[in-house]
């Protein structure tokens, strides 16, 4: 695994870059759109409602940011023909994406395997897996333009070591990094993108106040402070690096 936190990306890094952060209404995506904007690129920021999406559209205009291009599209009830319109629209807006972050997620439910509720069960797993793989997948002509060009997924601890109660969360995490590994070899060879996973580690997010909250918030890191890592994925300096599991802190 490669460490990115130690990553000290360039002012101008993602200069003339378009990039497009999935889970872009809260959390690590939120901040991930922020700092890639800080860092020069175009934005597009797709999130399940408007609400959260324009509470970060202000954050933009706050930080004098340019402006990003907000999506509200819900990944539990989204089919295939949504996510090819997203990549016409990407296609017809920029001609071109250097850069998908697949980052939305939800927790689930904290239960054994035994007694989870099947239809929680596979509304995780359509929103966590399912939709990534189909907004990947319709989006891989647009990446394919630039003669290079980034997907990262932000993973999970518990998708590479299995943790009981963890259920759907924890097997989606499972699925997204066997996807990397098998996308980025499928790829490899054929173009210029590269396929990563990010484990952003114990960081101060909604999801985490979730999944543990009997803990004190103060002693994890904030999102912003992640954010090397992202940097360096999306950046010119992650060039050669795919198939790979990325530490974030």
């Amino acid at each position: 695994m490669i460490e990115g936190s130690l990553y000290n990306a360039p002012k101008n890094l993602l200069k003339d870059k378009v990039i497009l952060v999935t889970g872009g209404g809260s959390g690590i995506g939120r901040q991930a759109g922020l700092t890639f904007s800080a860092f020069g690129a175009e934005v597009i920021l797709l999130g399940k409602n408007f609400s959260n999406l324009n509470e970060t559209y202000s954050l933009f205009e706050k930080n004098n940011l340019k402006k990003p291009i907000l999506q509200a599209i819900d990944f539990e009830t989204a089919e295939e023909e949504d996510f090819k319109k997203i990549s016409e629209a990407v296609l017809k807006e920029f001609g071109k994406l250097d850069g998908l972050l697949n980052n939305a997620s939800i927790l689930g439910t904290k239960t054994s395997i035994q007694n989870y509720d099947i239809k929680e069960w596979r509304r995780v797993s359509k929103i966590n897996f399912e939709s990534s793989l189909l907004l990947t997948r319709s989006l891989l002509p647009v990446l394919l333009i630039p003669d290079n060009s980034s997907i990262a997924f932000t993973s999970s601890g518990v998708g590479r070591k299995g943790k009981a109660y963890w259920g759907a969360y924890a097997i989606s995490k499972f699925a997204t990094e066997g996807l990397v590994q098998i996308l980025s070899e499928e790829l490899e060879k054929t173009s210029g993108i590269r396929v990563n996973a990010i484990n952003p580690g114990a960081v101060r997010t909604k999801m985490r106040a979730e999944a543990y909250p009997a803990e004190d918030p103060n002693t994890l890191k904030n999102p912003k402070e992640i954010m090397n890592a992202y940097l360096f994925l999306m950046g010119i300096d992650s060039l050669g690096i795919t198939g790979k599991s990325i530490e974030a802190q």
